[in-house]
């Protein structure tokens, strides 16, 4: 914890310190953060093939409006959804 004008700010460590204790939470928190990092890999891999939106969605067959939900982390992917991205950015899906 620092203080900043006057303000306590603490770490993003600090303050999960105590939830990540939970085993429900810690689980859930990693899905998420699973999850973000899919859709980071997504729009970088969009972008180094200065693919649009709607470029990468007809390769998918889908529409423009589930790139743009699925980039903007508002949304959820099924495998079947993540196949046809990854088939159509000519990648390959590998499990850690």
């Amino acid at each position: 914890m620092k203080k900043i004008h006057g303000f306590k700010t603490y770490t993003l460590e600090e303050v999960l310190k105590e939830p990540m204790k939970n085993k429900k939470f810690r689980i859930g928190y990693e899905k998420e953060v699973a999850r973000l990092n899919l859709v980071h890999q997504i729009k970088t891999a969009r972008l180094a093939k200065k693919y649009t939106q709607e470029k990468l969605a007809k390769k998918a067959d889908m529409p423009q409006s589930v790139i743009a939900r699925i980039e903007s982390g508002k949304r959820g992917m099924s495998f079947e959804t993540i196949s046809r991205i990854a088939s159509a950015l000519g990648k390959e899906i590998t499990f850690a």
